[in-house]
C-alpha cells in the first residue's frame, strides 16, 4: 500500500497498468524476437501444448512455415533428437511456474474487484464458490469428450479453436470469467432487490450449470461415444469411491486435527475441512486413475501430465520394491502429499490473517482449493465415463 501512495497512484490503477504493460511487453517481444519470445517461450511452454491438445494430437513442432502437428510418440520423440522446438500436451515447469504467477496476479484484481463490490469479507463467498470448481472440472471432460469423438471419426462437440476455451490451462481463465461475471451479476441482484441473497444465488446459478454439464455428458458418451470409442461407457463406481473415500479421509484427517492439534483448524474452521477434502478429491483420484482402474472394472488406462505427480511415481518406482508395487501401487505417495501440504496450509491460515486481510485470506483459500478439487474432478469424471 505504501508504495502505491508514494507513487500516487490507486492499487487498482497501478495494476490495471501492470496487465497492459506486460501484455505490450510480450506483443512487442513476439514481434521483434518471435523466435526467441514467441516460437522458444511463449508457444513452447504456454500455447503449443494447448494447441497439440485442441487437436488431439502427440505434440506440435514449430516449424518455419508454421506449427505441424505429430501424432506418435517417437515422431515427437524424434523431432526432439533434431533440436526442433517441440510442445507437448500437458504441463512443464515453467508452464506451471507461468500459471502460479498469472493465477496470484489475477486474485489481486479480484480482490480488488471485490473491494469494490463491497463482499468477501465474508465466509460466505467461499462456499458459493465451491460448486464453480466442480463445474470446471466436468467441463474439462466435455473436452476430454470432444477429443474422443474427434479420435473416433464422430462429429465433434466444439472445434479448433474454439476447444480451446475449455483445455487446460486455458479452461480455468474461461471458469474465472464465468465466475466473476455471476458474481457480479449475483450483487448487483440482490442490490436492486431482484433476489435476498446473493451467495444463495451464486451457489444455485453454480450448481445449475454443473448439473447441466453432467447431463450433457450422461447424453452425449453413452449415447454416442459408447460403441465407436472403445471403454467409453458409464461407470458410476469410479465417482462414488473417489468422493466416499475422499468424504472419509478428510473428516479423518480434519478430526484428527481437532483433537490432537486443535490449533490447525482454529483460523479455517469448516473452510479447512473444504480445502483438505478438495485436495483429497485430487489425490484418491489419480491414485485410482493410476493404478486400479482395471481393478474397478474401467478398461482404459490414464497416465500421469503433471511433473509433480509423475516425479512422485517415478521416484515411488524406483524406491519401492516391486513385490510391493504389485499390491499397493505406486501413485499412494501423491495422496499422502496432497492431504499433507492441504492440512499445512490450513495451518497457516490462522485467526490473525482472517482479522487483518479476511478477503485476500478467502480468496487465497477458494484459489489452493480449486487447483486441487478442479483437477481431481476432471480426472474423476473422465474415469466415470471411461474416456
Amino acid at each position: 500500500m505504501a508504495v502505491t501512495e508514494r507513487a500516487g497512484q490507486s492499487p487498482e490503477r497501478l495494476w490495471i497498468g501492470t496487465a497492459v504493460a506486460a501484455t505490450a511487453l510480450l506483443a512487442v517481444g513476439s514481434l521483434a524476437l518471435p523466435e526467441l519470445v514467441w516460437d522458444r517461450f511463449l508457444w513452447h511452454y504456454f500455447w503449443g501444448p494447448v494447441f497439440a491438445d485442441a487437436n488431439n494430437a502427440a505434440c506440435a513442432v514449430m516449424r518455419t512455415g508454421g506449427p505441424e502437428l505429430l501424432g506418435s510418440r517417437a515422431a515427437c520423440a524424434a523431432a526432439v533428437e533434431s533440436g526442433a522446438i517441440v510442445a507437448e500436451p500437458g504441463y512443464t515447469l515453467v508452464s506451471e511456474v507461468g500459471y502460479a504467477a498469472a493465477l496470484l496476479f489475477f486474485l489481486l484484481g479480484v480482490l480488488y474487484l471485490l473491494r469494490a463490490l463491497g463482499v468477501g469479507q465474508d465466509r460466505e463467498l467461499f462456499f458459493a464458490l465451491v460448486p464453480f470448481m466442480f463445474f470446471g472440472g466436468v467441463l474439462r471432460v466435455v473436452e476430454d469428450a470432444n477429443d474422443a469423438a474427434l479420435a473416433a471419426g464422430i462429429d465433434t462437440i466444439l472445434s479448433y479453436p474454439a476447444n480451446t476455451l475449455i483445455i487446460s490451462p486455458v479452461i480455468y481463465f474461461t471458469v474465472f470469467f464465468i465466475t466473476v461475471v455471476s458474481l457480479v451479476a449475483a450483487v448487483e441482484a440482490d442490490r436492486r432487490g431482484y433476489i435476498d441473497d446473493w451467495s444463495r444465488a451464486l451457489f444455485g446459478f453454480a450448481s445449475a450449470i454443473l448439473l447441466v454439464t453432467v447431463a450433457f455428458l450422461l447424453w452425449f458418451v453413452p449415447t454416442r461415444l459408447a460403441g465407436p470409442l472403445a471403454g467409453a461407457g458409464f461407470y458410476p463406481q469410479m465417482s462414488l469411491l473417489v468422493l466416499g473415500s475422499s468424504v472419509v479421509i478428510a473428516y479423518a484427517v480434519y478430526l484428527g486435527a481437532d483433537r490432537f492439534a486443535p490449533v490447525i483448524n482454529e483460523g479455517t474452521g469448516r473452510i479447512g475441512l473444504v480445502v483438505i477434502f478438495g485436495h483429497a478429491v485430487d489425490g484418491v483420484a489419480n491414485v485410482l486413475a493410476a493404478d486400479w482402474v482395471g481393478a474397478l472394472g474401467i478398461p482404459v488406462e490414464y497416465g500421469a501430465k503433471h511433473p509433480v505427480n509423475r516425479f512422485i511415481i517415478e521416484t515411488t518406482q524406483s524406491l519401492q520394491p516391486e513385490s510391493i508395487s504389485a499390491v499397493v501401487g505406486t501413485s499412494w505417495p501423491f495422496l499422502v502429499v496432497k492431504l499433507v501440504a492441504a492440512t499445512l496450509v490450513v495451518y497457516v491460515f490462522d485467526e490473525q490473517i482472517f482479522e487483518e486481510s479476511p478477503r485476500y485470506a478467502i480468496l487465497l483459500l477458494v484459489a489452493i482449493l480449486a487447483v486441487g478439487l478442479g483437477p481431481g474432478t476432471r480426472d474423476m469424471v473422465r474415469a466415470t465415463f471411461g474416456i
